[in-house]
C-alpha cells in the first residue's frame, strides 16, 4: 500500500445539480487512487466530511470506462448519483474520458452516462420496490404529524441502484421535517428518508433526504433518490405509462438550492428506465497527503 509522502493525491472539488458554484450537492473527486485501501479512502472522505467523496478507478470489469467507489464520512455506498455525475463530468473535462456515452462501473453494476459541457445524465440502475411503511410511524421520525402526510401514495421503499424510503406529504410540511435518526431506524428507513411534496399536473417535486445514520444529516441533492422517486411514483399510480419528465427541487431549506431534471419510462405498468440530470459547476482543486495505512 503506498505510504505517507509516497505521492499527493490530486482531488477536485466540485457542486453538482446547479449551475453556479456555492449551490447544488458538493463533490470531492479524489485521482489516483486505485492502490489506496478501504480504510485509506474512507480516511480521505472524512477529511473532507462531504456528504460524499468519489474516487474514479481503472474499470475492472468488461465495458466499463472507469470504475467508481463513493464514500460518506461512515461507509462506503454501492451507488450515488451526484458522485456519478460529478466524476464522469469531471473525467471528460480532463479527457479521462470523452464528451458522449460511457459506462461507469459502481456496486450497483455497469450504469450508462452521458456527459454533455455543462453537465452529465445518469441512467439508474433496475428499479426496485420495497415494502409500504407505515406513515404516522414514518411522519413521527421525520418530526411531523399524521395530518401532514399525503394520501395519494402510500410511503414505502424504491430504488434504481439504491434503496429510500419515501414520504409524500402536503407541500408546506416538506420543509418542517427534521429527522431523528434512532426513529427512522426503528421505522425501517434503509439508507435515506425522502420527505416529498408532488404537483402530479406540473411534474414537480420538493423534496429534502435525510441519511443521520450514514453521517448525513440531510442532503442538499440526491440523484439516486430522484432516480428512485421515479420507481415509487409509477408504483403509486402517480405517473402514467409511457415517458414521464419530472423536476425535483432539494437543498433550499439549507441554502444549497438544487435542480434535477428527471425522467421515467413506464411499460405495462413498470419501470423500465429511470434517469437523472444535473449540471456540474467547479470550485476547488488542489492535492492532498495520502493517509497511513
Amino acid at each position: 500500500m503506498i505510504k505517507p509522502g509516497d505521492a499527493r493525491l490530486r482531488y477536485d472539488v466540485v457542486d453538482v445539480f446547479t449551475d453556479r458554484p456555492y449551490a447544488g450537492n458538493p463533490l470531492a473527486v479524489v485521482h489516483g487512487a486505485d492502490r489506496l485501501d478501504t480504510a485509506q479512502l474512507q480516511r480521505i472522505a472524512q477529511e473532507f466530511n462531504l456528504s460524499e467523496t468519489a474516487f474514479p478507478m481503472r474499470p475492472t470489469q468488461d465495458g466499463a470506462d472507469y470504475r467508481l467507489r463513493i464514500f460518506t464520512p461512515r461507509a462506503e455506498l454501492p451507488f450515488a448519483g451526484h458522485p456519478s455525475v460529478g466524476s464522469a463530468w469531471v473525467l471528460a473535462r480532463d479527457g479521462a474520458i470523452g464528451i458522449g456515452e460511457a459506462v461507469q462501473e459502481c456496486g450497483a453494476g455497469l450504469l450508462p452516462i452521458s456527459v454533455d459541457q455543462a453537465g452529465a445524465t445518469l441512467t439508474g440502475g433496475p428499479a426496485r420496490l420495497g415494502a409500504e411503511l407505515d406513515a404516522a410511524e414514518l411522519a413521527a421520525a421525520a418530526g411531523l404529524d399524521v395530518s401532514d402526510v399525503d394520501g395519494a401514495g402510500a410511503p414505502g421503499i424504491a430504488g434504481c441502484g439504491i434503496e429510500f424510503a419515501y414520504l409524500l406529504v402536503r407541500p408546506d410540511a416538506v420543509s418542517r421535517a427534521m429527522v431523528e435518526a434512532a426513529a427512522a431506524k426503528r421505522a425501517g428507513v434503509p439508507h435515506g428518508l425522502v420527505v416529498v411534496s408532488y404537483d402530479s399536473e406540473s411534474n414537480a417535486a420538493h423534496a429534502r433526504m435525510f441519511a443521520p445514520n450514514l453521517g448525513v444529516r440531510e442532503d442538499p441533492a440526491t440523484g439516486s433518490a430522484a432516480l428512485g422517486l421515479g420507481v415509487w411514483l409509477a408504483d403509486r399510480g402517480l405517473v402514467g405509462d409511457g415517458d414521464t419528465r419530472y423536476v425535483v427541487s432539494q437543498g433550499a431549506e439549507i441554502g444549497r438550492p438544487s435542480t434535477l431534471d428527471c425522467t421515467v419510462t413506464v411499460e405495462d405498468y413498470t419501470v423500465t428506465r429511470a434517469t437523472v440530470r444535473g449540471g456540474v459547476v467547479p470550485v476547488a482543486s488542489g492535492t492532498l497527503a495520502t493517509p497511513s495505512t
